[in-house]
């Protein structure tokens, strides 16, 4: 069984509204609605954060894949290469 912590949390009335009818409609307690709504959230957050990190090593994956090349001068024109044909 889990070590469980007491804590105290306020919610707006609205939202304690809607955790008690889906407490209700799922046949749960409202502490297990709310521990499964943080779980998730938190669990939504950890991929939003490491997301982009992993959608980045994909396209490096791919690029050696396909052997991409680039212009051999982006590093100093990057700003060119970039925005050149942006009309702004």
């Amino acid at each position: 069984m889990f070590s469980m912590i007491r804590t105290y949390i306020y919610f707006p009335k609205e939202l304690n509204s809607e955790i008690e009818v889906l407490a209700k409609d799922v046949n749960k307690s409202k502490a297990s609605v709310i521990r499964e709504a943080l779980q998730e959230g938190l669990n939504s957050i950890k991929k939003q954060k490491s997301g982009g990190i992993e959608a980045l090593l994909k396209i490096a994956d791919l690029g050696e894949k396909i052997k991409a090349k680039g212009p051999s001068d982006l590093s100093s024109n990057i700003d060119k290469y970039l925005w050149e044909n942006w009309n702004v």
